[in-house]
């Protein structure tokens, strides 16, 4: 009931500023509604006890930097996420998924005709285009060696919650920080186009970062600095690494490197406390060529026993959601830089991670 609600505000918002519209003589610009909403999205620092961290800054302030685009004549809409299938490329980090497609069947005595699928093994929300919840990551005191038994039991996550308070017991879900605790997220979307501005047109490379100076220097290049990033946005940033991504797979290593964001950017996008992050790469963390295998040093900045920086700095500390392996290529080929964007992670309770289906809609630039 309370997603139905929040669902008919955004309508609401859309048709109130569609009337606004035909009264006024004119459609309102967006730097009006943005300046509009600022007053209306809350900013840290968050209760204690939270478990939603940045998406806190959801609601009547987002939802009308959103219904702007809702009521673009010319908007489209556009599908953020990889089709998801068994011949996929599949993370090497999780179970692979199995799909079973069950046969055609006749219900007796109607004239119906029943189809359906059946899950059949791997990590759903480790695969394909996945939304991370905040519980996805803990961190410990100092370094495991390895040795010995796991010393989860001195973990901490986001908001300094414990491992007790999160996952008691190895069987457990999580009772903090779960996928379940998010709110939908409806808010405008900011796509940098790093293909473009970094890449010369060409995909960014294994290892590669993307800096703050690189941020800011999109937001530039792309006629955003007029507004930059918001308290509530979601930042897409498109790298180009996609065009490994094959379905069948071609075998061109998607899952095993790519490009990601500098530690010091993720810091950054702390304060300007965005809401989500989402690139079109396997982990938001840039990982060179060999990373894994230990032929490859960590990327300059990142701290000591913290291989995946991005990770820990946005889920356990700033409480900011990912996004991992994104369709972003149509949105960046039609420059829609701001768009009305919804994530909605399945709610599955106590699960660190969901299989997710983003969609924005907003209008391609003039040709």
């Amino acid at each position: 009931m309370k997603r139905a609600v929040q669902w008919m505000a955004v309508a609401g918002l859309a048709v109130t500023a569609a009337c606004a519209t035909a009264s006024g003589g004119g459609r309102e610009s967006q730097q009006a509604v943005v300046e509009r909403s600022r007053a209306q999205v809350p900013t840290p620092p968050w209760p204690a006890g939270d478990e939603r961290g940045m998406a806190n800054t959801q609601g009547q302030g987002t939802w009308l930097r959103c219904a702007w685009h809702l009521n673009d004549p010319n908007a489209k809409a556009y599908e953020l996420a990889q089709v998801t299938s068994n011949t996929m490329p599949m993370s090497p980090f999780a179970p692979p998924l199995s799909f079973q497609y069950r046969p055609s069947a006749a219900m007796p005595g109607t004239r119906h005709v029943v189809n359906g699928e059946s899950f059949g093994a791997g990590d759903p929300g480790n695969q394909g285009t996945q939304f991370d919840g905040l519980g996805h990551f803990g961190y410990l005191p100092e370094p495991w060696n390895g040795q010995g038994s796991s010393p989860v039991d001195a973990a901490r996550y986001y908001g300094g919650l414990e491992q007790k308070d999160v996952k008691p017991t190895p069987d457990s879900p999580l009772l903090k920080l779960g996928v379940d605790k998010v709110p939908p997220i409806i808010t405008e979307a900011v796509l940098l186009d790093a293909r473009s501005y970094m890449g010369k047109g060409q995909a960014l490379q294994a290892g590669q970062l993307i800096t703050v100076q690189d941020i800011e220097g999109m937001i530039q290049a792309q006629g955003l600095g007029w507004r930059g990033l918001l308290p509530g946005d979601v930042l897409y940033i498109y790298t180009g690494w996609e065009e490994n991504w094959a379905d069948p797979d071609g075998g061109k290593g998607y899952y095993v490197k790519g490009p990601g964001l500098s530690y010091d950017a993720a810091k950054y996008l702390r304060e300007k406390a965005i809401t989500l992050l989402a690139l079109d790469a396997p982990f938001l963390d840039p990982v060179a060529e060999g990373q894994f295998e230990g032929k490859a040093a960590p990327a300059a900045g990142t701290p000591p026993g913290l291989l995946l920086s991005i990770h820990h700095e946005n889920l356990s500390q700033s409480g900011i959601h990912h996004v991992e392996n994104a369709h972003l290529a149509e949105l960046a080929a039609d420059k829609v830089w701001t768009s009305c964007t919804m994530i909605l992670p399945l709610r599955i309770k106590g699960a660190a991670v969901s299989q997710v289906r983003p969609v924005a809609i907003g209008a391609p630039a003039a040709q």
